[in-house]
């Protein structure tokens, strides 16, 4: 393929992504949970996606393109060139990476809490900062502030309920909040307020 192909299809690949994340854009809660919605694209539990899931899937998030579009876009995405999107693909890919201002803000409320730099935090830890009792669910009766903390620590991917969060767990949900954030400025502010930097 000579370089000017190969520019235009990247420019092609460019322009198909970045229809899908305006698309996707105006769901912030299909970016933030990127994971649910590939665990729904992946038909048949094999944690990749292949042509026929990736089109269908984007179809039903309500992203409009085409079959040869969503092609170009697999393409893209499959940067070991296997023939399917697998999630860490899909989800760099879609949400992209927090920029170094973003990922510099993000590593410090980390270390904040990983006191010992074993690359785990203990819910007890984040217990301390994140206070549930003012909870909206509280104060309304409907959860206990047990159940809001819990509930909080699945948002970081606590699937298993041990109160560990792992850092790229942690990046994995602050990837999917910056990507619904358009403003540094308000990111880190966000950040620094949330979690007392």
């Amino acid at each position: 393929m000579t370089l000017s192909k190969v520019s235009n299809c990247r420019s092609r690949q460019s322009l198909v992504l970045e229809k899908v994340r305006a698309d996707l854009s105006n769901r912030t809660k299909t970016l933030r949970s990127l994971g649910a919605t590939f665990k729904i694209m992946d038909a048949n539990g094999d944690r990749k996606i292949d042509k026929q899931e990736f089109y269908w899937g984007l179809k039903d998030l309500g992203c409009s393109l085409s079959k040869k579009e969503a092609g170009i876009l697999l393409e893209a995405l499959d940067t070991n060139a296997d023939g399917f999107v697998n999630f860490e693909e899909f989800q760099v890919g879609l949400r992209g990476y927090p920029n170094a201002t973003r990922q510099e803000v993000i590593d410090r409320a980390f270390k904040k809490f990983d006191k010992d730099c074993c690359g785990v935090i203990d819910s007890c830890d984040l217990a301390v900062v994140f206070n549930c009792i003012k909870h909206p669910k509280v104060l309304r009766g409907e959860m206990t502030s047990d159940d809001v903390f819990i509930e909080f620590l699945a948002c970081f991917g606590d699937k298993k309920g041990d109160g560990k969060i792992t850092q790229s767990e942690w990046n994995d949900y602050y990837g999917g909040v910056s990507a619904s954030i358009e403003n540094d400025g308000h990111f880190c502010q966000l950040m620094v307020t949330a979690w007392k930097l």
